[in-house]
């Protein structure tokens, strides 16, 4: 994987110009009191690196006659790696890492400016480490006090952001490995779950399995925490409580994926508890189903990104008038938003080192416009959540649908000719459902 970062760092510092780029890695965050959660490593730093470890910068400056790519780092201390863990050290960042130096993290300030006094603008994101953007502030200062005798140094301050995540939005074939990989680890979890869903069994139970599988494939772990909704809890669209006890003519929702080598699945599926849909949950599954299949021939290179969601929205709108859920001309419906009470939320997100993976939806009033190796979810729901008051010009809601929540979700890769479901290994046919 080293020629793949090395070739990442190329390609953004051939965009930079005559500027510095200066990335930081994540914090440890503490789970209580002196306890730290796993570290995982910032998702742009990663990218670019492959370095896993706390406490690091990493720099290009192509404009630099020696060091293009910098690294600061932990150096190796024997104390405290009997305590916390192996360190790469500041040698072996060179040797194994590729940089053209390292330094110890403890002489950034002293050895930064080397790597900006030259450049035209710094590229870095003001991000959550207020200290660090409190440090590369008062370096950017220090220069430009400076300016006016040297005629030379960053003028500006520019995010990394735009330049370096439309690069992470198209997926090279490396990255698509790992994401087949977890997208497979997450397909075998999400058959085992159905096979093990039963009335009388707890919502906890399911997502322990899942996990377990997760780790014994050798994934990082979920993606993202697990939700597993039985009844009316698959109205919640992020719960996570995951202990109620599962009942017979109820639907469960599973959203849950595997992490796998810093890359992510994300699968949603709905099906009855017992193994039989009632009339009601039959027919809204339904819905949202063709409104999936249908989203779903909208991902094409070429396509704008909104498509596949408005696709949805008119499948699921359709469907609430054929019902009686809601009244009107479907056209009006979609214009003022009434469907909004049952579907609330977008059909997809991108999909990558971050769950919802960086990169712009739109430019201004344009969409994105989808393109190979983009990789996205597409997952429609409807949630008749109990008390819900669709509006004044709608009718009330009939019991008999209140508390079904359901969606279904799936990884979507933009090929050159269309599109592959890299996660199509888990049903999703009402037949396929059915005991």
């Amino acid at each position: 994987m080293q020629a793949e970062y090395r070739q990442r760092r190329q390609q953004l510092m051939a965009k930079l110009g005559n500027g510095t780029a200066i990335f930081r890695s994540a914090p440890m965050a503490v789970m209580h009191n002196d306890v730290e959660y796993t570290f995982r490593q910032d998702s742009d730093f990663f990218y670019l690196t492959g370095f896993n470890e706390p406490e690091a910068v990493a720099v290009l400056a192509p404009h630099h006659q020696e060091h293009q790519f910098v690294l600061f780092v932990q150096p190796k201390e024997r104390d405290k790696e009997v305590w916390t863990g192996y360190r790469c050290g500041v040698e072996k960042a060179k040797e194994i890492f590729g940089a053209d130096e390292a330094y110890p993290i403890a002489e950034m300030d002293e050895k930064l400016p080397q790597y900006l006094e030259k450049a035209d603008r710094i590229y870095y994101h003001l991000g959550r480490d207020r200290a660090f953007n409190e440090t590369i502030l008062k370096h950017w200062q220090r220069l430009m006090a400076t300016y006016p005798k040297r005629g030379t140094g960053p003028i500006a301050i520019e995010d990394s952001g735009p330049i370096l995540h439309a690069m992470r939005q198209v997926k090279s074939p490396a990255e698509l490995e790992l994401m087949r990989k977890a997208a497979a680890i997450s397909v075998e979890a999400h058959n085992q779950a159905r096979e093990i869903a039963a009335p009388g069994r707890y919502e906890y139970e399911v997502q322990a399995e899942m996990e377990r599988i997760f780790r014994l494939q050798g994934g990082m772990g979920p993606a993202y925490p697990s939700i597993v909704a039985s009844g009316s809890n698959a109205c919640v669209l992020h719960y996570i409580e995951n202990n109620r006890q599962m009942q017979d003519n109820e639907l469960l929702l599973i959203d849950a994926g595997c992490a796998y080598g810093y890359y992510n699945a994300d699968i949603t599926r709905t099906f009855p508890v017992g193994g039989k849909f009632t009339p009601e949950q039959k027919a809204l599954y339904e819905i949202v189903l063709e409104a999936q299949l249908q989203a779903i021939a909208q991902v094409q290179p070429g396509n704008p990104y909104n498509q596949f969601h408005d696709t949805a929205v008119r499948v699921i709108t359709e469907g609430l008038v054929e019902l009686g859920i809601i009244k009107g001309e479907v056209d009006k419906l979609i214009e003022e938003e009434k469907y909004k009470p049952f579907y609330m939320h977008r059909t997809g997100h991108w999909l990558g080192l971050d769950v919802h993976d960086v990169g712009v939806y739109q430019h201004g009033e344009s969409p994105q416009i989808l393109q190979p190796g983009q990789v996205l979810t597409v997952e429609p729901g409807l949630y008749i959540v109990p008390d819900t008051k669709p509006g004044e010009d709608q009718p009330e809601i009939d019991p008999r649908w209140s508390g079904i929540g359901i969606r279904i979700e799936d990884d979507v890769l933009v090929t050159s000719t269309g599109h592959e479901v890299l996660t199509a290994g888990v049903p999703k046919l009402v037949e396929e459902l059915k005991d």
